[in-house]
């Protein structure tokens, strides 16, 4: 190679990182996951990281509130499109971006036409075939709606798909109630050999009154952060507005939440029992001290149940 050629040569490819951190966010819907993703996820990319953002619920609403409240196509809509015109699925069809966050949704089907779940493995799959585990990044968060305990949904607890597991709760019985089945989930998994663990809780809607802290020390998790209920973040949330950006009120939170999510290992929880659950809360809160009463047939009749001959055939000798 001549010393003029030299001079020209290509700069060499930066170094591929050695491992994409993969974490997946499970909570109730409408506790707050989008929120909090959209955020994280803004404030990581701001502090230099290469961030990858996949919405897995059904709503779509992690892009949404990351695009201004513009929604993007999604994966399995433009599968279906692109299939029925005889066209491959190309990477700008499906993932966008803002200020450094890369972000797209799986979407899911119709109403009443379809199963999410399935939607989510069919979407993994598509992911897959455009080079999903080729791709480049610190940290690729998936946002999973935590009600549904289906397998598509519990796909990267159950396949180690991701490394770590975050859960948005509130202080009420049945966010800690969703949260607890994925520290269920997360346990059962581990028992079978997975290596999924959970990083911790994020307390979101924060009134004070402490049930989220308590079911994060009795499970064996660390609490991430504690987001306020504050009107502020309400009225800029509803108006899809990113919070976490530095240099706003709120960016400490951010802040210190991308560092907590980046840093907690993953540990196996110890779920509690449905007791346990309920013990969290005063017992006027939960119906603690409402007794069960058995119905009997004269209930479920409404009236006087009158004994009826046997219809059984008896053979001799049986």
């Amino acid at each position: 190679m001549t010393p003029r050629d030299t001079d020209h040569a290509p700069a060499p490819p930066p170094a591929k990182r050695t491992k994409t951190e993969v974490i997946a966010i499970y909570g109730k819907g409408g506790i707050g996951k989008s929120f909090t993703l959209a955020n994280l996820s803004y404030m990581m990319a701001q502090q230099g990281k290469r961030v990858l953002l996949i919405g897995c619920d059904p709503k779509s609403d992690t892009t949404s509130l990351l695009f201004g409240g513009r929604s993007v196509p999604t994966i399995i809509e433009t599968s279906s499109k692109k299939k029925l015109a005889g066209e491959p699925v190309e990477i700008g069809d499906v993932c966008f971006m803002r200020d450094g966050v890369f972000a797209m949704e799986l979407g899911g089907p119709e109403v009443g036409r379809g199963c999410g779940g399935r939607g989510i493995i069919h979407g993994f799959e598509l992911l897959e075939k455009l080079g999903f585990h080729d791709w480049d990044f610190d940290y690729v968060l998936l946002d999973f709606l935590g009600d549904v305990v289906c397998g598509g949904f519990g796909l990267p607890i159950a396949r180690d798909m991701c490394q770590k597991v975050i859960v948005v709760g509130s202080n009420d019985l049945q966010s800690l109630y969703v949260a607890n089945n994925v520290c269920s989930a997360v346990e059962y998994f581990r028992k079978m050999g997975g290596n999924v663990g959970v990083a911790g809780l994020v307390v979101n809607k924060d009134d004070g009154t402490g049930e989220a802290h308590a079911f994060a020390k009795a499970v064996g998790i660390p609490v991430l952060a504690s987001i306020p209920a504050d009107d502020d973040i309400r009225r800029k949330s509803a108006s899809y507005q990113i919070i976490g950006r530095p240099g706003t009120p709120w960016a400490p939170l951010f802040e210190s939440l991308a560092a907590e999510a980046a840093a907690a290992g993953p540990v196996l929880p110890a779920p509690l029992d449905h007791d346990g659950l309920l013990n969290l809360f005063k017992g006027e809160d939960v119906g603690r001290d409402v007794v069960l009463q058995p119905a009997t047939m004269a209930d479920m009749c409404a009236a006087e149940v009158v004994a009826r001959p046997s219809l059984e055939v008896i053979y001799d000798g049986a």
